[in-house]
């Protein structure tokens, strides 16, 4: 059986260099900050000793610094919260910002709300122009209410700003402040591949992407016993909702192996570019508009499923659709497979039926785009072929113009030029159900720009942003449950010089979470 796709191929464990980013168009919002710091609030107590401390206060939140005076960061059931945690503020007490927004404001939306049980309280926002030396009210005073409720600040403040949020009245009684969302006035020019931080990304963990020699998970403390293609079961690392250690221990230096799953790698550079990250374990209902469950995807912005072994419910399919039609990003990867599931393929491997029960990824992923109640003619303008191909690596990428395109092949993180697949599928593109597919990579031997032996894609659908890659090998990073075979992909494979597979998975995830 096959663990990662890679296999038999010379590796090496250099680091391959990242290309400068090229040009492009700067979102209009600079900042998003949603106080979701992982297993562990950085900020417990309302106000340390000596009172007002700057050094007891101050927290990192996606990499930059805030002081929290008289306020906290809070997860209890009392706390008003659109996702994990949100800050929560007593007396007189203030959240500022200790940093400069470059591109000015054009506005501000803040969600805020009482702590249950409290009076109403009132309070405000506050720029600085010059650093925190002086402060201007933006708007009127605002007055809590027990239900979380978005305030929308509209004013226009060129260049160097930075933000305060002012408790002004109701004594002890506290209020809850979350996501923090700020409009630039830049004008929409060109940032050289700024990327929005605070966006929350969701692996999957609940479809046994641990199963058999598998580890397709950003971090996992436990363990559980999984089914095997074979029969019977075996004992597998289990992921956790909260990685740990703490994301807010993550610095521009931190290795990878700060996390234990062949995912971490990527997982580890988003939070280094600011971003947020959690699993959805397995038991954990996959729902979109039910305000009861804490992880249902209308928290995130990005749902990250890589091979899954098991077939959505109807319930679920039902869900991923609409997150996607909503605006959600889903990136979804597949891995090989045969005709069948039953016995080996053509190269002598087992299809990527790990547990055994007659699917594996590129048919859930086929039973998704074909058999969700919504939109059953392949809605995001693809199909997963039943193939088992390796191409070490490609080199045959999308050369147009396509904006999209573009982003995710030259983005933030760099140029993606290469390819490399170790036994993965392939897809073929199918424009008239989805007019916005678009291929990013193909097999050397294919036709640049057809519609067959697509490695690698984007489409839009909706309001949302969907990427599929046929292949888990590019994304492992060799690391994870020891009782499993895995192979760096990620960054130790040059057969034939280096791929680019850090700037292609990070391009993607920034392109699908909308942050760049």
């Amino acid at each position: 059986m096959a663990s990662s796709c890679q296999k038999n191929e010379s590796l090496k464990t250099d680091a391959p260099a990242v290309e400068a980013a090229s040009s492009l168009q700067t979102a209009a919002v600079s900042l998003t900050q949603g106080f979701e710091v992982g297993s562990t609030s950085p900020k417990t107590a309302y106000d340390v000793s000596p009172t007002g401390s700057s050094s007891g206060d101050n927290v990192t939140l996606s990499g930059n610094s805030w002081n929290m005076y008289d306020a906290l960061i809070g997860n209890l059931s009392g706390d008003k919260k659109a996702g994990s945690w949100s800050a929560r503020i007593r007396n007189t007490g203030k959240i500022t910002m200790l940093y400069n927004l470059s591109t000015g404001i054009s506005s501000v939306t803040i969600k805020h709300a009482t702590y249950t049980g409290d009076g109403n309280s009132t309070w405000g926002l506050f720029y600085s122009t010059n650093s925190g030396s002086s402060w201007t009210q933006a708007g009127s005073n605002v007055t809590t209410s027990s239900t979380l409720t978005t305030q929308t600040f509209t004013f226009t403040v060129s260049g160097t700003v930075r933000l305060e949020i002012r408790k002004l009245s109701g004594g002890s009684d506290r209020i809850n402040i979350d996501d923090i969302t700020v409009n630039d006035n830049a004008g929409g020019g060109t940032g050289g591949g700024t990327v929005i931080a605070g966006k929350k990304f969701l692996f999957d963990a609940s479809h046994l992407e641990n199963a058999g020699s598998a580890d397709w998970q950003i971090d996992a403390d436990g363990t559980e016993a999984v089914p095997i293609y074979t029969g019977g079961t075996t004992t597998e690392l289990k992921a956790q909702r909260i990685p740990t250690p703490s994301y807010t221990g993550i610095t521009a230096s931190t290795p990878e192996t700060y996390w234990k799953g062949a995912m971490s790698a990527w997982a580890v550079e988003l939070v280094k570019k600011g971003e947020l990250v959690e699993t959805l374990p397995v038991g954990t209902a996959l729902t979109y508009g039910n305000s009861s469950n804490p992880q249902d995807l209308s928290n995130y912005d990005v749902y990250v499923v890589i091979e899954p072994n098991r077939l959505f419910t109807a319930a679920e399919k039902t869900a991923i659709m609409n997150f996607v039609s909503a605006g959600g990003g889903l990136i979804m990867v597949a891995d090989h497979t045969a005709a069948t599931t039953a016995g080996t393929d053509a190269n002598g491997y087992n299809p990527s039926d790990r547990d055994g029960d007659g699917y594996d990824s590129p048919r859930v992923w086929n039973d998704l785009m074909t058999n969700n109640g919504i939109n059953n003619n392949n809605p995001f303008g693809f199909t997963v072929n039943y193939v088992d191909i390796s191409e070490g690596p490609s080199t045959n990428v999308y050369t147009g113009t396509n904006a999209d395109a573009v982003k995710v092949l030259g983005g933030a993180a760099g140029t993606a030029s290469k390819l490399a697949f170790y036994n993965g599928s392939t897809a073929t593109l199918t424009p008239g159900t989805n007019s916005t597919v678009q291929g990013l990579f193909w097999r050397n031997s294919a036709t640049n720009g057809g519609n067959s032996n697509v490695m690698a894609l984007l489409a839009t659908y909706g309001s949302g942003r969907v990427f599929f890659i046929g292949d888990s090998s590019p994304s492992d990073d060799g690391t994870g449950d020891t009782g499993d075979n895995l192979f760096n992909g990620w960054s130790g494979d040059s057969p034939s010089g280096f791929t680019s597979h850090p700037a292609l998975h990070l391009n993607a995830s920034y392109w699908v979470a909308k942050a760049q």
